[in-house]
């Protein structure tokens, strides 16, 4: 399952994804047009015995998502590429697959959520668009913290 938290781009963006993997995509502050008006700001969805919920923006969030049973929220909104484990919720944000922006590197998040002990993310830094890979002090090991 392929997930993204928002600012897709274009529907062609979803379209190849969707060629990959099931795809579940939530609205980005930079998604606009007609495209983009079916895509939902925000998504809850169960994968395996885990509930995971996708936004854009993290600073979205009213309340403790734990509250309502959420295990993990995914959120892009920053591109800054982190692994935050709360006591009883992670919060990942897997970066940009796109062209850089900023500083920033390059990356996407793999989710691992069929584990004993909780769901379990590493950050994966992709080279080869828009310049060379990160070296390896932008790279984060499975499961630390930003």
């Amino acid at each position: 399952m392929i997930v993204h938290a928002g600012d897709i781009g274009s529907a062609a963006v979803l379209e190849a994804l969707r060629e990959i993997a099931p795809v579940i995509a939530v609205r980005g502050n930079n998604d606009r047009g007609a495209w983009a008006r079916s895509i939902p700001e925000t998504v809850t969805t169960e994968v395996g015995t885990r509930r995971l919920l996708v936004v854009h923006d993290v600073k979205t969030l009213r309340g403790d998502p734990a509250d309502r049973g959420i295990d993990v929220v995914i959120a892009g909104h920053s591109h800054r590429p982190s692994i935050e484990q709360r006591e009883r919720l992670m919060l990942l944000n897997p970066g940009s697959a796109g062209p850089r922006r900023f500083s920033l590197p390059v990356a996407v998040a793999r989710l691992h959520v069929g584990r004993p002990g909780g769901p379990r993310a590493e950050i994966v830094v992709l080279g080869g668009l828009d310049g060379p890979p990160n070296p390896p002090a932008a790279r984060k090991r499975p499961g630390s913290a930003p």
